[in-house]
């Protein structure tokens, strides 16, 4: 019975909409302020091989670690309107048409753009795809994130060679990326064992 609370709260916490972590700078101590999003990240590197450090990386340029997070409201003449200029949304800021395709292939329903295992889980099998289709290396921050941003379409027609300020962008998730993963060096033995075994 214990067992079954303590797996409950932790499913419980880790779908639970969240506030952004207070230290984005180090992957140690966001997991350590996020024992549950640990976890989750464990699970979605255990699950389809994308490491840790990526998905962090991505998650923090992506959404900034917001679990509600949105593009800004597209607007008519200076004028805000109620419609944003894409339908990205939450922590992966996965688009609708690309959220209904990942609940399709992998018959997650449920699973919801504010709830940050799912985003990693969806993180993961989209890398997953990039890598079958693009030879994109899962421990490649730099081109998995062009292939996220841009879509495995736009990747193939390296659309990102034409925006100068997304390669930038690309570089500075690798950059975060091999940071978090040298933190995670120190500390993944520690946040490993501080998780009870089921």
């Amino acid at each position: 019975m214990t067992r079954f609370i303590a797996l409950f709260t932790v499913v419980f916490l880790t779908g639970c909409a969240t506030s952004p972590p207070r230290n984005v700078e180090n992957a140690c101590y966001i997991f350590n302020e996020k024992p549950d999003w640990y976890k989750a990240s464990m699970a979605a590197e255990e699950k389809w091989g994308l490491p840790m450090q990526v998905q962090l990386a991505i998650m923090r340029q992506e959404s900034s670690f917001k679990h509600d997070a949105a593009p800004p409201r597209d607007t008519f003449l200076g004028v805000p309107m109620w419609w944003r200029i894409s339908s990205a949304y939450g922590y992966a800021q996965a688009k609708d048409s690309t959220w209904d395709w990942y609940k399709s292939k992998t018959g997650r329903f449920w699973a919801s753009r504010e709830n940050y295992a799912d985003a990693v889980d969806f993180m993961g099998w989209y890398a997953g795809i990039s890598q079958r289709t693009l030879g994109i290396s899962k421990w490649d921050a730099y081109n998995q994130y062009l292939a996220y941003h841009e879509g495995h379409g736009g990747w193939k027609k390296q659309t990102f060679n034409k925006k100068a300020w997304l390669i930038g962008v690309a570089k500075k998730v690798d950059a975060n990326a091999r940071m978090y993963g040298s933190q995670l060096q120190g500390c993944r033995d520690r946040l490993k064992s501080s998780w009870w075994p089921f």
